[in-house]
C-alpha cells in the first residue's frame, strides 16, 4: 500500500521529528550531538531550508523548519540517512537507526508557530534532564535567550511575535508553566510580559 502524500509548498513550516529505533538512544556522547547538528548544517546546505528551532534528546530529535523549495521528506532523508551511516560505522551496528518514517506536522497558525518552538525548548526540562533550559546545550534555546549565537538557526521569525524586550519576553514565556493564549499579528497581550 502506498505511503499517504504529506502536504507540502514552498514557505510551510513543519515540527519534524526522528525517534530511534525501539526507542533507543541516537546520541551517546558529545561527538554525536555535534555530528548531529553537522549534518543538519550540511543537509541545509544541500536543501535549503530555515531552522527555527531544534532539540536533540538522547533517542529523539525536534525540527521546526520552514522549507524554501525543497519538500521536508528529501531533507529528512539525507539527513537521517548520513546520521545512521555515522551511527552504524562508529558504533559497529548493521540495520535501521531511525523508528519508522519520520514525523511531518505542518504548522497551520501563528498560535502552533510559536507554542511549538516552546515546546521544542522545553523538552529537556519536561524529561527531567536539567533544571533550567539555560543548562542544557543541545537544543536553540541558548541561541534564543541570547546566551550563544547558532549561525543556522534564525530566531527573528519567533521572537519577531513578541513585543520588546523580545528576549526576555520569549524567556519568560517559555519558562513559564503552560498558558493558553491566542496569537495574533502580535501574538502575546502585553499583561503577559515583563
Amino acid at each position: 500500500m502506498p505511503r499517504k502524500r504529506r502536504s507540502w509548498y514552498p514557505g510551510a513550516i513543519f515540527h519534524l521529528t526522528s525517534r530511534g529505533i525501539r526507542k533507543e538512544m541516537l546520541f551517546f556522547d558529545e561527538e554525536d550531538y555535534q555530528k548531529f547538528l553537522f549534518l543538519l548544517e550540511k543537509a541545509r546546505k544541500k536543501y535549503p531550508f530555515v531552522l527555527h528551532a531544534f532539540c536533540l534528546m538522547t533517542n529523539h530529535v525536534h525540527l521546526q523548519i520552514e522549507t524554501i523549495n525543497d519538500p521536508p521528506w528529501k531533507i529528512m532523508q539525507y539527513l537521517n540517512s548520513l546520521y545512521a551511516a555515522y551511527f552504524n560505522k562508529k558504533y559497529e551496528y548493521a540495520g535501521h537507526v531511525f523508528d519508522k518514517r519520520y514525523g511531518s506536522e505542518l504548522v497551520h497558525s501563528v498560535d502552533y508557530e510559536v507554542e511549538l518552538s516552546r515546546y521544542i525548548h522545553r523538552n529537556p526540562l519536561k524529561a527531567g534532564m536539567v533544571m533550567s533550559l539555560e543548562e542544557y546545550e543541545w537544543s536553540s534555546y541558548r541561541a534564543y535567550a541570547g546566551l550563544e549565537s547558532s549561525p543556522f538557526v534564525k530566531t527573528d521569525r519567533i521572537l519577531g511575535y513578541f513585543p520588546e524586550p523580545q528576549t526576555s519576553n520569549y524567556i519568560h514565556y517559555v519558562n513559564s508553566p503552560t498558558i493558553d493564549l491566542e496569537f495574533t499579528e502580535n501574538p502575546l497581550p502585553s499583561i503577559f510580559f515583563l
